[in-house]
């Protein structure tokens, strides 16, 4: 993750990918507020992994795992001023400052256990579905940008997919980001066209996206079928956003 993201911006992958990850928590806390406050639709767990497994918030969520959205939007770790270019209402744009808040750090450090950051996430799944056996089931999104250094994540991914809630299987997702550019490969019917035999394990881990997932794929740009998986290999830092932005539509919040 300390090499820079493939793509004209020469942005490091931890960097984008934590961007990426802080802006989700601000959009999903958006989604979910009420006039009462954010409501707790989501519980949402960040998990790094590299020289060590676990909990990737930072501040007072620090070693917390699944918490509750509504406490997540409460306590980011510190905000930060970004620069931000907005229309100008005369069909130009100007540059404005805009708060960002950061729940996590971008890190990169050690290798790429991802049989053991996979064993953990399905530890988290089963735990929750034992609480809410009834609810939309979990989404397991893996950001990874190289492959498994501690074995096979095979197994590991099949724990977390073989789970269910009475509304449905569990999903897992993958996205592998990549320092070499070209063009990434965005949500695949089949493992046909990719390059190596790591694109093809991290695709065949992957959930076929559920029909409304497709469906907003599709509005995005997306061609998208039956057999479409939640897998990019190669990611830009467009391709990351719109990922998570894909990956994380449970149901359009009312």
């Amino acid at each position: 993750m300390e090499d820079r993201i493939g793509g004209e911006v020469p942005q490091k992958k931890a960097e984008v990918v934590a961007d990426a990850i802080n802006r989700l928590l601000t959009e999903l806390s958006v989604k979910c507020a009420k006039e009462e406050g954010v409501r707790d639709y989501f519980h949402v767990a960040v998990v790094g992994y590299g020289s060590a497994v676990g909990s990737a918030y930072s501040g007072v969520l620090a070693g917390r795992d699944l918490v509750p959205l509504s406490e997540v939007a409460d306590n980011p770790a510190r905000v930060d001023e970004r620069r931000k270019k907005v229309p100008d209402g005369a069909g130009g744009l100007v540059e404005t400052s805009v708060a960002f808040p950061l729940w996590m750090e971008p890190v990169a450090n050690g290798g790429t256990p991802m049989n053991r950051a996979l064993r953990y996430a399905e530890n988290l799944v089963r735990g929750w579905i034992e609480r809410y056996p009834g609810g939309f089931p979990p989404i397991v999104i893996n950001l990874t940008d190289g492959e498994s250094t501690d074995g096979s994540p095979v197994d590991a991914a099949s724990a977390i997919t073989t789970q269910a809630t009475a509304d449905g299987a569990v999903l897992l997702f993958n996205l592998h980001v990549s320092a070499a550019g070209g063009s990434p490969i965005t949500f695949p019917n089949s493992d046909a066209e990719l390059p190596d035999a790591h694109a093809r394990t991290l695709f065949g881990m992957s959930s076929v996206l559920p029909s409304h997932m497709r469906s907003y794929a599709a509005s995005q740009g997306h061609q998208t079928g039956d057999t479409t998986r939640g897998f990019v290999y190669n990611a830009d830092i467009t391709s990351v956003v719109q990922f998570l932005d894909i990956g994380t539509r449970a149901t359009e919040l009312r």
